[in-house]
């Protein structure tokens, strides 16, 4: 059986799909070329996450089952094969743009330089830079002499040093001593080395190209007579294991498991392909890596994650301009934001938006006498975070503070742990989760009072509590003192607490327990309407679907009749527009240039809409393995702007792409129409907004 036999598409296929369109954007010549060069890196870093998690789940799949496992029909190993492909193609195509960017850049009179174009000029600097900045961070093995191969980490790129030695001896090449080395390249120092210019030509050349360049400085001891350098980089599983032992508490479990990691089994090894044969050899030997491994030839650099914080050189014209968040109209940073969400609710949308708002009531919590205590769940963090300076000084101020901070958030576990210990330190309860189920609900809920009563105030969030990510990911915050909401939010931290006991929520929506079967009710509702001849439509925005079960049953409304818009950022498992199964259903996809991950539902019910923001996507992992909350949008106002704001994605036909079976990534066209570019539209929707109000007060 072939996946096209199965009413999904392969999970992994479609999340390569989406690193593609990522590709794309670097790829657009409408994107400025600076902001290609972060395409690019987001692209790789991407592909990083995907071989440590992903594929690393489908290899222990392959090598643990005693029969063939097999992912909608198509056998783990062949499926490992066929990502490969995928990737190398793909691989193979971010360096064509690459070096298309860097001709391109040379137009504006930038130039990104190799070891081997360094002029007399440049030889002093470098020289220099490398002997005080470099070299103490160096660190260089030699491989031969060792009984055991060095563990090379999956954070670091390395150079694979061949030195072939001087021999006193008249002899051919093959007899002559050839020693091997790795020299890491640090990460404490800037990949990216901007050269001093007298001129209006600007230059760079990579830190590896400046290690190259140095290579004699590093292996000066030895007598060789030829010297080469090729780029290698290895991706090990990111699985967690933990131990058993009972008296470790789960700081100390994940705190050893992060350490485990590192010596995790390797999944990709990628090369410079200019490497030579015995050279390859010799390292895929040393590191034991075989044939179930991702083995990808590559250029010259790899790590090309780096070019994310590519210099920006002063060159504001080859950037997008970048727009100031704007005021949430009817909020003030200045006066009291408890005192306004008192009187009604309101909605922030970050980045359009300033996240200064959070900053602003957390710290207006923290000093407010009336105030007893403060509830957040965290999941990652910014590094220097003032959400926890905020917290620590609301407890330095005696309030009872009370953080559920999810120690397994992928890849910032350590940064976690420090933030825990820090918290811990001041005075701050903290709650670690539910065994087995990783805490990605985003609520504050703090208790004040007032009139001798308790009254509740807090926020719900699509997005982490995370300044920094809040600059670039598209994420909805509702700010609340809605009883009936707070209420509930409060029972979810009730639930951390003693998590035997499970709570009914009369208007949250919570994972693990109620999610998978309100949403199924909700769609149902509108399959009713639609074979009653009512007005029966769905509009979700989300970041995933893989769940099939949910997939299925946007299958069953469609075949109802019920009108299914889907926007997508990642992940789609659902084939949309097929015949019979699903004709009633569009999605798209829209990648720009902040990330879409605000998670928006919209249900019909019959001209009355029930509208949701939510944490939770279509995924198994959020329906039944993770505490998720999904809020309802009463306000009228709100639910209005929400509506308008997904109208907006829909209409998007510059950066969107159609969701289709064939992965193609085809380019949404919408005829005559004119070019809209949704995330555009949308800061002038709001920028609209605050215009109307001061055209009102004038």
């Amino acid at each position: 059986m072939t996946n096209t036999d199965y009413n999904y598409i392969d999970r992994e296929k479609s999340w390569l799909t989406f690193n593609a369109r990522v590709l794309q954007e670097a790829n657009d010549e409408n994107v400025p070329l600076l902001d290609r060069f972060r395409f690019l890196g987001i692209f790789s870093n991407n592909l990083d996450e995907f071989f440590r998690v992903r594929y690393a789940a489908i290899r222990r799949m392959s090598l643990e089952s005693t029969e063939t496992e097999k992912i909608l029909g198509v056998p783990a190993e062949q499926l490992l094969k066929e990502i490969t492909e995928i990737v190398i193609e793909q691989q193979s195509e971010s360096l064509r743009i690459l070096s298309e960017i860097e001709k391109k850049l040379e137009k504006e009179n930038i130039f990104i330089i190799s070891e081997k174009d360094i002029s007399k000029d440049q030889e002093n600097f470098i020289h220099d830079y490398f002997i005080q900045k470099v070299s103490p961070a160096v660190v260089t093995i030699m491989l031969n002499d060792l009984e055991e191969f060095p563990l090379l980490k999956d954070t670091s790129g390395y150079l694979a040093v061949k030195l072939i030695m001087k021999s006193k001896e008249k002899s051919d090449l093959n007899s002559k001593e050839i020693r091997y080395a790795v020299v890491e390249i640090p990460n404490t120092v800037n990949r990216f080395v901007v050269l001093p210019s007298n001129s209006e030509k600007q230059y760079i050349i990579l830190l590896d190209d400046v290690i190259r360049y140095n290579l004699n400085n590093i292996f000066n001891i030895f007598d060789y007579e030829s010297i080469s350098a090729h780029m290698i980089k290895i991706t090990r599983d990111a699985q967690l294991e933990f131990d058993s032992d009972l008296s470790k508490s789960l700081i100390e479990k994940i705190s050893s498991s992060v350490k485990e990691r590192r010596v995790g089994e390797p999944v990709r090894f990628v090369y410079d392909q200019a490497i030579g044969k015995d050279t390859l050899e010799f390292f895929l030997k040393g590191m034991k890596i075989d044939s179930s491994d991702s083995i990808i030839p590559g250029g010259r650099y790899h790590n090309r994650r780096d070019y994310m914080n590519f210099p920006n050189l002063g060159r504001y014209d080859l950037l997008y301009r970048e727009n100031v968040p704007l005021p949430v109209p009817g909020l003030s940073l200045e006066g009291s934001i408890l005192e306004k969400i008192k009187k009604k609710d309101y909605l922030l949308y970050a980045p359009y938006q300033s996240f200064s708002y959070i900053i602003k009531f957390l710290r207006e919590a923290a000093l407010d006498p009336k105030v007893a205590s403060i509830k957040i769940t965290l999941y990652r963090l910014a590094k220097n975070s003032q959400i926890v300076s905020s917290l620590i000084n609301a407890a330095k101020n005696g309030k009872k503070v009370t953080v559920q901070i999810e120690l397994q958030a992928r890849f910032d576990e350590e940064s976690n742990i420090s933030y825990s210990e820090q918290m811990q330190t001041e005075g701050i309860e903290l709650i670690f989760g539910v065994k087995g189920l990783k805490v990605h609900s985003k609520i504050c809920v703090i208790e004040r009072i007032e009139e001798g009563r308790v009254k509740r105030y807090g926020f719900i969030s699509t997005g982490n509590f995370n300044e920094n990510s809040a600059k670039v990911y598209t994420d909805v915050t509702l700010f609340t003192s809605n009883t009936e909401i707070l209420k509930d939010a409060a029972k979810i931290f009730d639930f951390f607490d003693v998590n035997y006991r499970v709570h009914r929520y009369k208007h949250l929506i919570v994972s693990p327990h109620y999610t998978r079967s309100r949403f199924n009710k909700l769609i149902e509702r509108e399959i009713l309407n639609a074979i009653s001849g009512k007005e029966a439509y769905i509009k979700l925005k989300m970041n995933s679907i893989s769940d099939f079960k949910m997939t299925d049953k946007l299958y069953e409304a469609s075949k109802a009749g019920v009108k299914i818009q889907l926007i997508i950022r990642g992940i789609c498992c659902l084939k949309p527009g097929v015949k019979g199964l699903s004709e009633n259903i569009e999605a798209i996809s829209i990648v720009d240039n902040y990330l879409e991950h605000s998670r928006i539902y919209i249900f019909g019910n019959n001209g009355n809409p029930d509208v949701f923001i939510s944490s939770a996507d279509f995924m198994t992992r959020n329906l039944d393995a993770r505490v998720e909350v999904t809020c309802p949008i009463y306000d009228e106002e709100i639910k209005k702007e929400l509506i308008e704001t997904f109208e907006i994605g829909w209409k998007a036909n510059v950066k969107a792409r159609i969701h289709s079976d064939d992965l193609k990534n085809v380019y949404r066209k919408r005829g005559d129409e004119k070019t809209f570019r949704a995330q555009l539209e949308m800061y002038n929707y709001y920028q609209k907004k605050l215009d109307v109000i001061a055209e009102s007060v004038q």
